[in-house]
């Protein structure tokens, strides 16, 4: 196919307000170099990222919790980004990125043209925490057109349709990543903090995959939909997790909410409990009671750059059918800010979608 010298992309052009994503319809479609594929966009999924970096939740000198400023933007956020530099303006997002390839640098072979692909949002160097993140650090999929390494663009085989398959890469990664990282093995009990979001419903069915007992924590509303994907029992986001799992307590936690309930989980965990973090839309700073991690022999871990089998095993549990996307609704790339609307009302189940 002929590709154009402009494309249609949403720039963000600072931390702030909607008012800091710019559509444009001018912006020059990126050249592959060495080793990169160029990718026709054909879906990108929305994240909690995305908007964190628009209000600039990620500066150390913020302690609100994700909700805080989301529409505005945060005042007294400095220019720290969750790499600690300085982030770059302009920059298209988008960390979920579904397309076709349509060009290939100096160093891949021709014969990619063409393929369906998924790009594994995490890129990796030869020390593998010399990361870059996909619609962070490099341009990423709220445009017509992206490029990244051909090693990341992964080859998939399925019927699912661009939209669906752009609600894997970002959620489905970092809830297997968790997974991988505290070994989570078939007939243990994890405790799944917001699990109606994309990351939360995500670590539901690939805990459930992994023929774990799920107890997952999410609002009355979505238990249901919660119970369909594998949870063997929801309770409320507020639950007293003392009262309820104080004889009965969990191998391992997958937490996305941090703040306030940060302590009652550890003290859920059974002695050599593991626990894993992967963000904290309720707060990033929390009490920790250094007894409670010590005398019970816990591990604590955090997770954001990807184990390298994370992604080729999320490619085979799509094409083998063994998850399902979870798609709430799609927009048009136009409609961004509508889209980052309704998922801050957190009224969905899953992932919102943007189609180019």
């Amino acid at each position: 196919m002929t590709v154009p010298a402009v494309m249609r992309a949403v720039l963000l052009t600072g931390n702030g307000g909607f008012d800091r994503l710019e559509l444009r319809n001018d912006v020059p479609v990126p050249i592959p170099q060495a080793g990169q594929v160029l990718i026709k966009v054909g879906a990108a999924g929305v994240n909690n990222t995305d908007i964190n970096t628009r209000i600039g939740w990620y500066s150390k000198a913020v302690a609100e919790a994700t909700e805080a400023g989301a529409a505005e933007g945060i005042a007294g956020a400095e220019d720290d980004g969750w790499s600690g530099a300085a982030f770059r303006f302009p920059r298209i997002q988008g960390a979920d990125g579904c397309g076709r390839i349509v060009a290939v640098g100096p160093g891949v072979d021709p014969s990619r043209i063409g393929e369906l692909v998924l790009v594994e949002p995490v890129f990796r160097g030869a020390d593998p925490f010399d990361v870059v993140y996909f619609g962070s650090e490099v341009d990423g999929a709220f445009a017509e057109y992206s490029t990244a390494p051909s090693v990341h663009a992964h080859a998939i085989r399925s019927d699912l349709s661009d939209a669906e398959l752009a609600s894997f890469p970002c959620a489905y990664s970092a809830a297997e990543n968790m997974l991988t990282r505290i070994g989570l093995d078939a007939g243990e009990r994890v405790l799944i903090t917001g699990a109606s979001g994309g990351v939360g419903s995500a670590a539901v069915q690939l805990a459930r995959r992994r023929g774990a007992q799920v107890i997952a924590m999410a609002g009355s509303d979505k238990a249901e939909a919660i119970r369909s994907l594998g949870a063997a029992d929801v309770i409320a986001r507020d639950a007293d997790l003392a009262s309820l799992f104080e004889h009965d307590p969990f191998d391992a936690a997958v937490d996305i909410v941090g703040g306030t309930k940060f302590a009652a989980i550890l003290k859920s965990l059974r002695n050599g409990g593991r626990y894993a973090a992967a963000g904290a839309i309720a707060g990033p700073l929390v009490e920790l009671d250094l007894r409670t991690l010590y005398l019970k022999d816990l591990r604590l871990i955090g997770c954001t750059v990807l184990e390298p089998e994370v992604f080729p095993n999320l490619i085979g549990y799509i094409e083998r059918g063994e998850i399902v996307p979870l798609l709430s609704r799609t927009y048009p790339l136009s409609d961004i800010v509508r889209a980052q609307e309704d998922f801050l009302t957190k009224r969905h189940v899953g992932k919102i979608v943007l189609t180019l």
